[in-house]
């Protein structure tokens, strides 16, 4: 037999695309249309419905930028279409290939109850099935135009820079016959086609199909498809129904729709975002009662509630139903690297909490596709949240190493295990095309051990989810030969097969770290300093309430935090808080941050000052909010101002430069204000390694290949420009202030020892005007460290600083938080900071065998999209040098310079509400249960990586203490041990822990 088979495909291919999906709409009317152009931001329905409409027509231009367009909508369907099965079939624009991403509408009845969404791959409206001659219909659609900002420098970002020349055009506006039978067999072909393809050549299974596929082309006429739609399909029936093999893969389809909280988008877009999506989900689940959907984020549930009261109701009701499954147990996809420890956990309890008050559901799976790699805490926090199990895809962007598994357990910093799946698809925007089943067949890395894989399927990035045809190709696929077993169910009715079925899988241990966009640990600084600003304050705002609560009656503000602590949660979205979004979107950012700040400090100044008591004389009363005592005031409380004396702080001028002597440490700077000498004069020890300089301002070019706000290439190290030319150094007070003018931009340092503290701090003003750059800040330590120790959440992860192999050398670029520490036995030194996140670590063997570990704070970038603007401005950023520091010193130093004393006005101290014996247990969090039983809840870990017993203490009667929950549900065996006011406890490594403590008689 000849191989016809390329003179098939093409025929079937033009077939469709000329003859067979044209005739799903066989005939059709043009619908008239009037159309209002909003001013401003989007508006309510009701002023919608009284705007100044004037006649439209299909080939008018609409929507600048940002711009919403009402369109009225007006129809009839002929007299002969009666009981036909009518749409309209609208296009006002779209883009094809970018569903979610440009023009999208969102349809009304004339009484303002939504329809459904229009997008690029979702353009009918449901008229009448059967439809009644002359009836008149009506839609009002609030179509948006959002611009398409997918790559490239570009000003449509900022409402500013935008512009308001129109971008869209309307294309088509039509009442249409929907024909069942020929969209069935655009369905039938379809699915073939794309089956066959994958198959292998030497398949008969393959040339089975490519006959039959001939034979239901040879029945259809071509000129009136319609007319033997249903015989053409009959020629397919049999292969159609030949059942799957009995190893066949089984994927478990669960719809999804990815929508990014914000990203090319602002946040209110995102609010219509998910109403249109939302709206396109029920309505398929009216028409398909097997489609189940599942959708993540409370947060934007809770906007539907909010803005879209009548379609969250229906929502509810599918919830009830088993259709629409919330997932996720967040309160948004957050970003997992950067958020500190209590935010992460109050992810958790925020997103947990919605979904259990809401709709009675205890999401059990933490539903993370798209984070830009997953901090080594989460696993602890999962199983404190009260769930089983942990789904992301990310991972399967990695440019260096391939992940070796796709089902396992993940473990994390303390231990705990979690069953994790990584769904080998490749996509969470699945459209269940052959090319993709076959594919995560064919890429499951765990055949033999499971059979099972999760697809998500739905149209994501801008949302608008599933479509019928999905649903379409998920029932073709149920049980077909040469295809994977498909079958529409509940991730968590995925999840127990999976788990049950893997007898014996394998363990990943620590973080899983996305070998790309690592450029989101620095991009957009701004950004990145009121999250960790925020953080802070909300632990401090929370800590002084708390206390004044107890101790004098204070109003505890529930209604305000839990306000604060969501808008401080919806920004560590992971294209907020990584930095990879939209002028429009970090702007936002920082004025809500502003808010923020403004109004924890009038909290934390109310409590404050109910707690310090009159002033008398003049007093002050010192708060230290960090969790180790400090200058004679214990962790969490206050006392009288006063210090014991301390040694002055020397400053000399020498050869230039200048020295700077507390008689702890001994700073050389030298004339170009570069630090050429860190003497510890405990150790007797040099910290900057010889012929080097520490604080070595370093600007690289930084164009990567591909995302810019997202990644830095390994390249940018090849091309470095060290900064050493000064304007100034001078003497200010005790300390050495250096001014560096480079390119368009200027930097003025202030280095300074402060008096009895082992610690060099520098304080930075940039004044930032470069593109693609990025800089650094150099710190070559005279220690020979095979690994670093970095802080994230509730503890720290090491990471090797040599490249023996790929996945080290892949981790190029790192994220910690407050600390970073080097050390060889004996000896060690730590950088921390305020608001940094980026860092590398390198090594070099000098001449003499001794090594050089540098490590760097990565402090700016200057990406041009999707901001082209990004971080142009000033920046304040301020860091140290802790020579001779342990990973306990770092630990403590870390979270004082976050946590500055606080100074008010009064005359009483304040013991802290509760204590810890020892540095190993960090407290987190104190502040009262959120179900206003008045009970103190306390969150503590073990934060050095050992065994730690500790007794914690209460400063008011105790009358029980029970372990918790993140959400401060007891455990069932919950008592701890108790004797009198304190709190028996021993922790393993990096475990966290959740106490509630309920106050006796006479708190």
């Amino acid at each position: 037999m000849h191989d016809d088979r390329t003179l098939t495909e093409e025929r079937l291919d033009r077939a469709l695309r000329e003859r067979i999906r044209p005739a799903v709409h066989p005939r059709t009317a043009p619908l008239e249309f009037e159309v209002w152009h909003a001013p401003g931001e989007p508006v309510p329905f009701a002023e919608a419905m009284a705007g100044p409409y004037e006649h439209g027509a299909v080939g008018d231009d609409w929507g600048p930028a940002w711009g919403t367009s009402w369109f009225r909508v007006t129809g009839r369907v002929p007299a002969d279409w009666a009981g036909e099965t009518v749409e309209a079939v609208i296009d006002l624009g779209f883009a094809q290939d970018r569903p979610g991403f440009s023009a999208e509408a969102l349809a009304h009845r004339p009484d303002g109850s939504v329809v459904k969404a229009l997008n690029p791959r979702n353009t009918w409206l449901r008229v009448g099935e059967p439809a009644a001659g002359g009836e008149e219909f009506t839609y009002y659609l609030e179509a948006a135009a959002n611009p398409e900002i997918l790559d490239g420098v570009s000003a449509l970002g900022d409402r500013e820079t935008a512009g308001g020349e129109p971008l869209y055009r309307v294309e088509r506006m039509d009442v249409a016959v929907f024909d069942q039978q020929v969209w069935e067999l655009v369905q039938d072909l379809e699915v073939l086609d794309q089956l066959m393809r994958q198959l292998p050549l030497g398949s008969a299974r393959r040339w089975e199909i490519l006959r039959a596929v001939e034979r239901c082309l040879d029945a259809l006429d071509l000129d009136a498809v319609g007319t033997n739609a249903s015989a053409a399909r009959e020629r397919l029936r049999p292969v159609l129904s030949s059942p799957a093999h009995a190893s066949a893969h089984r994927l478990s389809a669960v719809g999804h729709a990815h929508i990014d909280s914000a990203w090319l988008w602002p946040l209110r877009e995102t609010v219509r975002k998910v109403t249109r999506t939302t709206s396109n989900v029920v309505a398929l689940m009216d028409d398909h009662p097997e489609f189940v959907f599942a959708m993540s984020q409370a947060q934007q549930l809770d906007w539907l509630r909010e803005h879209q009261p009548a379609l969250y109701a229906r929502v509810k009701e599918k919830v009830a139903a088993g259709q629409f499954v919330p997932v996720g147990g967040m309160w948004v996809e957050s970003d997992t690297n950067m958020p500190g420890s209590e935010a992460l956990a109050r992810q958790f309890v925020y997103g947990k909490r919605f979904f259990l008050e809401e709709f009675g559901v205890e999401t059990e799976e933490v539903w993370l596709p798209d984070s830009f790699g997953y901090s080594a805490a989460l696993p602890q926090l999962v199983a404190l949240s009260g769930s089983r199990w942990f789904l992301t895809q990310k991972i399967s962007w990695n440019t260096t190493n391939r992940f070796p598994h796709h089902s396992f357990l993940w473990e994390g910093l303390d231990g705990t295990r979690v069953f994790t799946h990584f769904p080998p698809v490749d996509t969470y925007v699945a459209e269940l095309s052959g090319e993709e089943l076959a594919h995560a067949e064919r890429n499951f890395r765990d055949k033999g051990h499971a059979t099972r894989s999760l697809v998500p399927f739905g149209w994501g990035d801008g949302g608008g989810g599933p479509t019928r045809e999905m649903l379409a190709r998920a029932g073709r696929l149920a049980d077909l030969e040469g295809s994977p077993r498909v079958t529409i169910e509940k991730p968590a009715d995925f999840f127990a097969a999976a788990e049950a079925e893997y007898e014996r899988p394998p363990v990943w241990l620590g973080e899983l770290y996305l070998e790309l966009h690592r450029g989101t640990y620095t991009s957009q600084a701004r950004t990145k300093q009121g999250n960790r600003r925020s953080e802070h304050l909300l632990r401090e705002a929370e800590l002084w309430a708390a206390t004044a609560s107890v101790r004098a009656g204070f109003r505890y503000p529930y209604e305000e935090l839990d306000r604060l602590w969501k808008t401080v949660l919806l920004h560590q979205f992971h294209d907020i808080l990584p930095g990879s979004s939209i002028a429009w979107v970090h702007q936002e950012a920082e004025a809500t941050y502003a808010r923020v700040a403004e109004e924890l400090e009038a909290l934390i100044g109310a409590a404050q000052r109910a707690l310090a008591g009159a002033p008398d004389d003049g007093g002050t009363v010192v708060f230290n909010s960090a969790p180790h005592g400090r200058a004679g005031v214990a962790a969490g409380g206050a006392a009288l101002a006063g210090r014991p004396a301390e040694g002055p702080v020397a400053a000399e001028a020498v050869d230039g430069g200048f020295r700077l002597d507390n008689g702890l440490l001994r700073v050389t700077v030298d004339a170009r204000g570069l630090v050429v000498s860190v003497v510890d004069l405990v150790a007797g020890r040099e910290t900057v390694a010889p012929g080097c300089a520490a604080n070595l301002l370093q600007v690289h070019p930084d164009l990567p290949n591909r995302w810019d706000a997202w990644d830095v290439d390994a390249f940018y190290r090849n091309t470095v420009t060290d900064l050493t030319d000064a304007e100034a150094v001078r003497r200010v007070g005790d300390g050495v202030e250096v001014v560096r003018a480079f390119g368009s931009s200027l930097v003025t340092q202030v280095l300074s020892l402060r008096p009895g503290a082992r610690r060099l701090d520098i304080d930075t003003e940039v004044d930032w005007h470069e593109r693609e750059k990025f800089l650094k800040a150099a710190f070559p330590i005279d220690v020979r460290a095979d690994h670093s120790t970095a802080e994230t959440q509730f503890g720290h992860v090491q990471r090797p600083t040599h490249t023996n192999t790929s996945w080290e050398a892949a981790k190029f670029e790192i994220c910690a938080h407050r600390f970073l520490h080097v050390g060889e036995p004996g000896w060690g030194a730590a950088l921390i900071n305020d608001s940094t996140y980026g860092h590398d670590v390198t090594r070099t063997v000098r001449e003499d065998g001794s090594t050089t570990t540098t490590v760097r704070l990565s402090l700016l970038r200057a990406p041009r999209y999707p901001d082209p603007e990004t971080d142009q401005g000033v920046h304040r950023l301020r860091y140290a040098l802790l020579p001779g520091a342990t990973i306990a010193d770092a630990v403590r130093e870390g979270w004082q310079f976050a946590l500055p004393e606080r100074r008010v006005p009064g005359s009483t101290g304040v013991a802290p509400l509760v204590s810890v014996d020892g540095d190993a247990v960090v407290v987190t969090a104190v502040k009262l249960a959120d179900d206003g039983s008045g009970d103190v809840v306390v969150r503590l870990h073990e934060a050095h990586g050992g065994r730690a017993p500790a007794c914690l203490t209460t400063g008011f009667p105790l009358s029980g203490a029970r372990v918790a929950d993140l959400l401060e549900r007891p455990f069932a065996d919950a008592s701890a041990e108790v004797d009198g006011n304190a709190v028996r406890l021993r922790l393993r490594p990096f475990q966290i822990l959740t106490l509630r403590l309920t106050p006796g008689d006479g708190a």
